[in-house]
């Protein structure tokens, strides 16, 4: 018998009439909806988010499991859980579905406006053939379900509760369900969480990213060994990387292991699901002498920075490791930011990257602390000369390249750190590249994830803040 991992479904009794004067929800559709051929499945303890996505996945005939859902979230198995929503959002869009807002914040005091709302579109979609994910309380509890019909005889929605073994095409009333999918935690702001299923998904899902093998990494390192500058140099495999290092064998892997391995894994659990689009040399050049008699004959052109810099044309990250492994952890986000975030401006790319140049281990995740930036960013706050954050958002590239990049690098990464101490960084990112096509800049994104309508006055506090921060 199926371990469950959450009660099955209970609510407190309300008279469905007063329940539905509440919410004052419009009438559905005239005609009963029933999403064809969506297999059912029970989901393992913890994993009812990635039985919806392999329910939905396999009715679109890719023929993937809840675990195989589960193995593309990164998630770290010792945690022993399934996917929280966000990354469950994350799972979903390495599937080739589009999600949508996903995140749905509003006052408690306009509860019955944005339920209406949210209903009107999951309608919608299930009268073009897509189900939504939906997130439902139970107690402490927050599980998933998928909607996948409506009756308007009895107004009740149809759903595959994956966490019941007789879960297939269940029917409740529609609106205490929507009642359950508010979060409970009590305050000015509500909550919902939705997943839309829209997008193309590709022929097949072994095929959504590009997975080298270990054959591809041995014809890679056989054709770089041919072609080595002159010098001692070691060549080390550290996937998705190759490493390739002038100093001892012994000290070139440890720079591998302990920090781009570290950072990897660290960046992937909170952000990244694909590996770069290409095999990454990584140069690691042990002094100032090396690195500049050899970046040239790699790249083409002297070095314009004495730390390193990545280059996606030439497929190669080269470092002056003697200066340290700041700059090496900010630059191995950039080749992860390509093939995770096409669309991501420079301000944000930057932003994150420039976050951990200084960074720890906190809990198992990476986590950026003050640097030597900061002393820059407050003397921008104090002469007054540094931009709102609508215009930081919206730089082109070569404004923020070349247009006092100094203070956007400081104004980005410090945004960043003020976002990571509240708990919001990681939501940032998932929700800014969900909606990117809306919202370009991440500005209008910023300003939801804020919970902030009023910028001018958040970016006064923000000021405050930063100023208060200290770097030895």
């Amino acid at each position: 018998m199926l371990r469950r991992n959450y009660l099955s479904l209970s609510l407190f009794f309300i008279p469905p009439l007063l329940l539905l004067a509440a919410l004052d929800f419009e009438q559905g559709p005239v005609t009963s909806i029933r999403l064809p051929d969506i297999p059912f499945e029970a989901c393992q303890p913890g994993f009812s988010g990635e039985a919806c996505l392999s329910m939905y996945l396999q009715s679109r005939g890719l023929e993937i499991s809840q675990e195989q859902v589960f193995s593309r979230s990164r998630v770290d198995a010792a945690e022993g859980r399934g996917c929280r929503a966000d990354e469950l959002v994350r799972t979903a869009q390495h599937f080739g579905i589009d999600p949508g807002p996903v995140w749905y914040s509003f006052p408690a005091d306009s509860r019955r406006a944005h339920l209406q709302k949210i209903w009107r579109d999951c309608l919608a979609d299930l009268k073009a053939e897509r189900p939504s994910v939906l997130r439902v309380f139970q107690g402490d509890q927050a599980v998933f379900v998928l909607l996948s019909g409506y009756l308007p005889e009895t107004d009740e929605v149809i759903l595959h509760d994956p966490g019941d073994v007789a879960g297939n095409s269940q029917r409740r009333d529609r609106a205490a369900f929507f009642d359950q999918c508010v979060s409970p935690v009590n305050g000015p702001s509500l909550n919902l969480v939705r997943l839309e299923m829209k997008g193309e998904l590709p022929v097949s899902w072994q095929n959504l990213e590009r997975s080298f093998s270990d054959a591809d990494y041995a014809q890679h390192v056989r054709t770089l060994k041919q072609d080595l500058p002159p010098g001692d140099f070691h060549v080390l495999v550290e996937k998705p990387f190759v490493v390739i290092g002038d100093e001892s064998l012994e000290t070139v892997r440890q720079r591998s292991r302990q920090t781009i391995k570290w950072a990897v894994d660290r960046l992937k659990r909170d952000y990244f699901l694909k590996d770069p689009n290409q095999i990454v040399d990584i140069w690691l050049f042990k002094d100032k002498a090396s690195y500049e008699k050899n970046v040239e004959g790699l790249v083409g052109f002297a070095p314009t920075t004495k730390f390193g810099f990545y280059s996606s044309r030439h497929g190669v990250l080269v470092m002056n490791i003697s200066t340290g492994g700041g700059t090496l952890v900010h630059e191995i986000v950039h080749p992860f930011m390509e093939s995770n975030f096409v669309a991501c401006p420079s301000w944000f790319n930057e932003g994150l990257a420039s976050l951990y140049e200084q960074c720890r281990d906190r809990e198992g995740r990476i986590w950026g602390s003050t640097n030597w930036r900061l002393r820059g960013l407050q003397g921008a706050i104090q002469s007054d000369r540094l931009p709102s954050f609508k215009e930081l958002c919206s730089t082109s590239r070569e404004q923020f390249y070349y247009e006092d990049p100094g203070t956007h690098y400081s104004q980005a990464r410090y945004l960043c750190y003020y976002l990571q101490e509240q708990g919001l960084l990681r939501a940032y990112y998932e929700k800014f590249r969900a909606n990117a096509k809306n919202d370009p800049t991440g500005y209008e994104t910023l300003r939801e994830i804020l919970g902030q309508p009023d910028m001018k006055e958040f970016q006064k506090e923000w000021e405050a803040y930063v100023m208060k921060l200290t770097f030895p």
